[in-house]
């Protein structure tokens, strides 16, 4: 027994975490020390003294994130054994390959190590903490990804968590980079394809890992088409419409800087290519203006619409206006690829919104594929709540 600070639940509080549910919420424990600090270790007792678990405490709706259900020291050790098998895992879904050095490492809860995310761009980890137990515990993280990861030739370790912390963490640019400098690769390979990945300033930790499989799907309806990809950050999907033989790809995003790097993208892959065009402009604004019939494979690939319950409604009607309009216009027999990466969103609450949207452009819809996130964001199966990416291919008349 491993002499952490005691948590006790109520009574009949238990039952979630003997099905290996990770998470404690607050409203379940009947009594825990005075002194505990955010971020501590914790070992969590049924309301007869069972033991549960051990995890890391932390003020809010969620009090503990379990991170082994034996009563383990949460050490160097334990961190080399979990990211050792999380990796192993990767191997043995044939993701590391001289064509692809672009993978997530560690997925939170799918990977037993809730509040954690680690991905591999070539040699470089980029880790970010969404609870305040992992930010501390980042030394013994850090330890470990040294230790497992030589095979791969690890030269940087970037610290990326300034934005994902539930406090204002003292975290910033110029002390991020915990192992090997500043001198960091700035480009990585997905498929076969080069990227930039901007983990310095870019959304998440430089790129959207999880829509791999996805952007490979769409590069086999690419060849002939006209293709729009609306939202597309750093142009992930556009570089692999490009490579699937599309006739014309226009890529669309706010962002001066995502477009900046979208193009710098095709460049490095398809010199001076004359098939792609960019726009820096408001998507809804662009869907509204664009002539009808253009394109006959459109992505909406939208950032999070809802980050919590109360903005659920709101994004609903966000998801049904964003697809009537592409519906309306996109090319009779034309492809369209949609999705949602919010979390509270549920599958069925996407579809619904996907199904109201067909039914008021009046168009014939199927579904061709329904699509999710990749082996490397994994689902725990006591957790299903880690199933956030939702994703449908529809072919529309």
């Amino acid at each position: 027994m491993v002499s952490y600070k005691t948590l006790t639940l109520r009574q009949k509080k238990e039952e979630s975490l003997k099905r290996f549910h990770p998470w404690v919420f607050s409203g379940a424990i009947a009594q825990k020390p005075n002194q505990i600090t955010e971020g501590e270790t914790v070992r969590v007792l049924a309301y007869d003294g069972t033991f549960l678990g051990v995890g890391h405490y932390q003020i809010g709706s969620i009090a503990v994130r379990i991170l082994s259900f034996e009563d383990e020291p949460i050490d160097v050790d334990f961190y080399k054994k979990r990211i050792a098998k999380a990796y192993k895992m990767r191997q043995h879904i044939h993701l590391v390959r001289p064509d692809n050095n672009t993978f997530r490492l560690i997925h939170g809860e799918g990977d037993h190590l809730p509040g954690l995310i680690i991905d591999m761009y070539a040699n470089t980890a980029v880790v970010q903490a969404h609870s305040i137990g992992m930010h501390e515990n980042l030394p013994l993280i850090t330890e470990a990804l040294q230790t497992v990861l030589p095979s791969i030739s690890l030269h940087h370790i970037y610290y990326k968590s300034e934005g994902t912390l539930p406090f204002k963490a003292d975290v910033s640019p110029e002390d991020a980079y915990i192992y090997g400098g500043k001198n960091v690769d700035t480009v990585a390979l997905e498929n076969g394809l080069k990227f930039h990945i901007d983990w310095l300033k870019g959304q998440k930790t430089g790129f959207f890992i999880d829509q791999r499989e996805n952007r490979k799907l769409l590069e086999q309806y690419a060849k002939n088409r006209n293709v729009l990809n609306m939202f597309c950050y750093t142009g992930g999907f556009s570089v692999y419409a490009l490579r699937g033989g599309a006739t014309q790809v226009d890529s669309v995003d706010s962002s001066a800087k995502a477009m900046t790097i979208t193009e710098q993208n095709v460049q490095i892959n398809f010199d001076n290519d004359a098939r792609h065009k960019a726009f820096t402009e408001d998507a809804f604004k662009f869907l509204k203006e664009m002539e009808p019939n253009k394109y006959d494979l459109i992505v909406l690939d939208p950032p999070a619409f809802a980050k919590h319950r109360g903005a659920i409604n709101n994004a609903l009607q966000g998801y049904k206006k964003l697809n009537v309009s592409a519906m309306e216009k996109i090319k009779s027999g034309g492809i369209l690829f949609t999705f949602s990466c919010s979390q509270v969103i549920s599958k069925e609450q996407f579809r619904l919104a996907v199904f109201s949207a067909a039914a008021i452009s009046g168009r014939k819809v199927r579904i061709l594929h329904q699509l999710t996130q990749p082996a490397d964001h994994p689902v725990n199966i006591y957790h299903p709540e880690g199933e956030y990416l939702k994703g449908l291919v529809l072919y529309v008349e």
